[in-house]
């Protein structure tokens, strides 16, 4: 009886520490809707691009950073990582002033590819001694006034770093099921009140829209510094925020143009980096699925099954999970009774993550656009 009362009862412990005392992260309060001062001059930008194979979306997400109405310097570099399917050539045809294509050099020995390519493009940019570099991905589009927002906001409280969580894809039905969850979950690791705390130790970023300060990156020894990264945006925020300020939110400015119309697409975007982010380590791999059973599988199993004094912690800790994932689903307009599916949704990010620790031990870890990069990324988070 002891064992049922602590296994209904765990739970719900949990689920109010989340809610009640962990940066109130599901409160989605760290947004780039929050007024920042306008600078008084603009800072020189350089945007760097890596692309690797993204034909179908190349032309518009550089688009949309050629469309930026910064009043200040600005040029954008894309590297194209040895593309197969013309990524570099559409790129070119849009023939813009702003606009270098790069091809991209083999990966050294060491490298994950995305960071490579961000590392020649950010080579590149030095000629022009820019005061910010922005990386962004290539397959993230951007409304018109975003760069000047994150700089602004950059500017406004000196920060080193300044990243945007982009709006993912939400159309499909797996999509409905799982992107919202992606996010959610990312901000229960990280924060975001939290990583925007300069007090807090804990770092983290979005690497489809990072401002970093030129100065600050290379004194934390430039995208070199944490070449072998798989995660490399939160690798990135970490070595920033040793700098400085950093901050890191929502935005509906910068928003992914690639559709993830299967669990499949989900699966795979997930299983690059879930082992990585456990430190390639077993053990900590079994806590994590002990841990994601306990917290999601364990109040559905008490709810349904159990009685008396455990079945209501169980219902109580189902109930706040489902309140807790509202201002989410509010966020991608949907409907808020996915609440109720979230167990089940975290049990499928559960099976990703234990499908990405057999990847890599089948040499097959770290899959980046046909390349496996778990070699390179061994023992780093």
């Amino acid at each position: 009886m002891i064992a049922g009362i602590l296994f209904g009862f765990l739970p719900l412990l949990v689920w109010l520490y989340l809610l009640l005392f962990h940066n109130g992260f599901w409160l989605l309060r760290e947004r780039d809707t929050q007024a920042v001062v306008q600078p008084d001059g603009w800072p020189s930008v350089v945007a760097v691009v890596p692309a690797r194979d993204e034909a179908d979306v190349i032309q518009r997400s550089i688009g949309s950073l050629i469309a930026q109405d910064y009043p200040g310097e600005f040029r954008i570099v894309l590297v194209d990582d040895q593309s197969g399917d013309g990524t570099g050539a559409l790129a070119r045809a849009l023939n813009s002033e702003r606009l270098t294509v790069l091809t991209g050099a083999a990966r050294p020995q060491g490298w994950t590819g995305k960071l490579w390519a961000m590392s020649q493009g950010s080579d590149y940019a030095a000629a022009f001694k820019p005061d910010y570099l922005w990386f962004t991905d290539a397959d993230i589009a951007h409304a018109p006034d975003n760069l000047s927002m994150l700089v602004a906001r950059a500017r406004d409280g000196n920060r080193v770093l300044v990243s945007l969580m982009a709006r993912l894809n939400c159309k499909s039905a797996a999509e409905h099921f799982l992107i919202p969850a992606f996010v959610f979950f990312f901000d229960m690791l990280f924060p975001f009140g939290a990583v925007n705390n300069p007090r807090n130790p804990v770092a983290a970023a979005a690497g489809g829209c990072m401002l970093a300060n030129s100065a600050a990156l290379e004194k934390a020894g430039g995208i070199a510094a944490i070449r072998h990264n798989i995660i490399d945006d939160c690798a990135l925020g970490r070595a920033m925020k040793r700098q400085g300020p950093i901050w890191l939110g929502l935005t509906d400015r910068a928003v992914s143009l690639r559709p993830y119309p299967h669990i499949a697409d989900i699966r795979q975007m997930v299983t690059r980096s879930a082992y990585a982010q456990l430190g390639y380590s077993p053990l900590v791999l079994a806590g994590t699925m002990l841990g994601l059973a306990l917290v999601y599988l364990a109040p559905v199993m008490t709810a349904l099954f159990a009685w008396g004094i455990s079945q209501l912690a169980g219902w109580l800790a189902w109930i706040i999970m489902a309140l807790m994932y509202q201002p989410m689903l509010r966020f991608y307009r949907l409907s808020p009774l996915w609440g109720l599916a979230l167990p089940l949704i975290g049990i499928f990010y559960a099976a990703f993550t234990m499908q990405s620790a057999v990847q890599h031990w089948s040499g097959k870890g770290g899959m980046w656009k046909g390349q496996a990069q778990a070699d390179a990324g061994k023992g780093a988070a």
